[in-house]
């Protein structure tokens, strides 16, 4: 019988999980931006804190950019080696 081992190219290269953690990393600092503050007084309702720009619009700019670039770094092809 022979031995012929095939070698498999690994399916992620160094450079997916480089983009995969800048995307994690994004993402983080969505959820970040997202969880907030807390009133002084638990008795009052701020509406400036939770309805601010930040946690509205930001987050979840940044949240839908740090996917779109997890998606990019799955697809992403590995460079053609030269041999």
């Amino acid at each position: 019988m022979s031995e012929h081992k095939k070698t498999i190219a690994p399916l992620f290269t160094k450079d997916n999980y480089t983009w995969m953690g800048i995307g994690a990393a994004v993402i983080a600092l969505g959820m970040f931006l997202m969880s907030g503050g807390k009133n002084e007084d638990p008795n009052t309702f701020d509406p400036k804190l939770v309805y601010s720009a930040t946690r509205i619009t930001v987050a979840p700019i940044l949240i839908i950019a740090g996917l779109l670039i997890e998606v990019y770094a799955i697809f992403k092809k590995p460079k053609a080696v030269q041999q």
